[in-house]
């Protein structure tokens, strides 16, 4: 992409998101940043998946936002809400295809040019593309999924257990037919859009393009479902005892579950006994900003929230993260024994 074609586009992105106050200050640093390196790359195509995945994903998001907010809490007590993304959420979704944005538009230059095309296999750096395209196709379907599969009229059950038990909606490992049908509608968005913009070489025809859709469709709906298994194993849902609803973190972390060991903190932040008074029942127990109990006049504590599945190993960036880098990966390694490609060439 030119460059007085790229910057233009990246500030309108990083704009859009400012004034629609969908980023933190941080994330439409890092934002723009991504933005760059997809822009100037000699294609258009990379930084075409970006914005498509990028408005899709805000779409979907105004979307189910009304119905989230009566479903779920937030980890401050209050209604469920989408707040500004912040920079590791940002990376979460865009580090794997920047990273290979950059390292093959280093190869074009150092091969082919700005002028090649993409092969569909002929061409070793052709896997860095599958790479991209797989990361957004992925990321993608687990957004259309996670986001508007909360709209589904039944509950969703859990895809880590053998008998898949109906959990609470936004219950990591939750799944219903509608989040895999909105997954499958996002994949096909990335991946139809990826069929239209990549430069295809000359010989390659509509049965393969078509193909090529197919293909990346059905494995970017596969990484929906490899975020929900992996978020029902390695992410903690917490459920409010009190309202049954599943407790989100801000900006995808984790939520805590148990008040400080230390001294009981007020909703204030202040310990009881700096401020040298004693608990009252019914005051809230808070660390930073999460509500996590109440206390009673003896100073015993009850706990206002409770794990509902998974190990609380990684928040939900972290999934998101191991996700995108499995599905991308994973698909470089299926074309390069699919089309008999020596990786070895792209460092040669």
């Amino acid at each position: 992409m030119k460059p007085y074609i790229g910057i233009p586009l990246v500030v309108a992105l990083v704009y859009r998101a400012w004034t629609r106050k969908s980023l933190t200050p941080l994330g439409l640093v890092v934002a723009g940043c991504s933005g760059s390196a997809h822009a100037f790359h000699p294609w258009s195509a990379p930084f075409a998946l970006l914005a498509v995945f990028y408005f899709g994903g805000t779409k979907v998001t105004r979307v189910k936002h009304e119905v989230k907010s009566r479903l779920t809490l937030s980890a401050t007590g209050a209604e469920g809400s989408e707040g500004p993304r912040n920079h590791i959420q940002v990376l979460a979704n865009s580090i794997v295809a920047t990273v290979l944005s950059v390292a093959h538009a280093l190869v074009l230059a150092k091969t082919s040019g700005a002028e090649s095309c993409f092969s569909l296999g002929q061409n070793t750096a052709d896997i860095l593309m599958v790479g991209i395209v797989a990361n957004y196709a992925a990321v993608a379907a687990d957004t259309f999924s996670s986001e508007l599969g909360i709209l589904s009229k039944s509950k969703p059950r859990l895809i880590t257990s053998l008998n898949l038990r109906q959990v609470p909606p936004g219950t990591n490992g939750g799944v219903t037919a509608t989040g895999l049908g909105a997954g499958l509608l996002g994949s096909f968005i990335v991946s139809a859009t990826s069929a239209a913009v990549l430069p295809f070489c000359a010989s390659a025809s509509i049965k393969e393009r078509a193909l090529w859709t197919f293909a990346m469709t059905a494995w970017g709906t596969l990484g929906s479902v490899l975020d929900s298994i992996l978020g029902g194993i390695l992410q903690a849902s917490v459920v409010d005892k009190r309202s049954g609803k599943i407790v989100e973190g801000n900006g995808g972390r984790k939520v805590l579950v148990h008040p400080s060991t230390g001294k009981p903190v007020d909703a204030a932040g202040k310990t009881a006994e700096s401020t040298g008074t004693t608990n009252v029942q019914g005051t809230a127990i808070s660390r930073g900003s999460q509500i996590l109990g109440t206390s009673d006049p003896h100073g015993g504590i009850h706990e206002s929230r409770r794990v509902e599945t998974g190990h609380d190993w990684l928040d939900n960036n972290g999934v998101n993260l191991l996700m995108a880098v499995t599905m991308s990966v994973g698909a470089m390694g299926i074309a390069q024994w699919f089309w008999g490609l020596d990786v070895t060439d792209l460092v040669v």
